[in-house]
């Protein structure tokens, strides 16, 4: 008979994350990943057959649906844009926990240059996000290049604000490019 999990996959893939987060790709060693996990190497390899190549894609799998979930979906429902930046705004800080977690697509990717398994599903990400934040900029009444440069800028700033979060160990920059969520995106309230 097998031995009942101690650790619910969607607990286990929230902590797997907090390492790739903290560490990166290549830092999220596997003595790092089962000490987050709560795990031994072993009991880890039995949930992940395919190593930490499996981990990692499993995390940016799951991180995907909370961005399907709680940026797409709100930005895509009915209301003003204004209230739905605004709704975007507040999932954002809770799950990069108010700047204190890490770009964990930034993380993930390779240096330039180099093969990386990950590449696609960040560029996706990426380009998802822009899409979706130029959408409701062009809503909002933005011509389409206008809604295209501002889209872009405000995910530059958004993972620009957690990598300077991160080196300065402060939340402030995260903190006040949340707060300016709608202007970046040339949206008035």
């Amino acid at each position: 008979m097998a031995r009942p999990q101690l650790i619910d996959d969607a607990a286990l893939i929230e902590r797997l994350s907090h390492t790739f987060r903290a560490f990166g790709y290549e830092g999220a060693s596997l003595t790092r990943l089962a000490k987050s996990a709560g795990m031994q190497k072993p009991s880890l390899y039995h949930r992940f057959p395919h190593g930490k190549r499996q981990m990692a894609e499993e995390v940016l799998t799951a991180a995907r649906g909370w961005y399907v979930a709680h940026v797409f979906g709100p930005l895509a429902r009915d209301g003003s844009p204004a209230e739905r930046i605004a709704a975007v705004a507040q999932a954002l800080d809770t799950f990069y926990e108010g700047g204190k977690q890490g770009c964990l697509l930034n993380l993930m990717a390779q240096p330039p240059g180099e093969d990386s398994p990950f590449a696609g599903p960040i560029r996706e990400m990426f380009a998802a996000l822009i899409d979706a934040f130029a959408a409701v900029a062009r809503e909002a009444g933005l011509k389409p290049a206008d809604a295209a440069e501002h889209a872009g800028r405000t995910v530059a700033l958004l993972h620009g604000s957690l990598v300077l979060s991160r080196g300065l160990n402060s939340n402030a920059p995260f903190r006040a490019f949340t707060a300016s969520l709608a202007r970046e995106l040339g949206i008035s309230k």
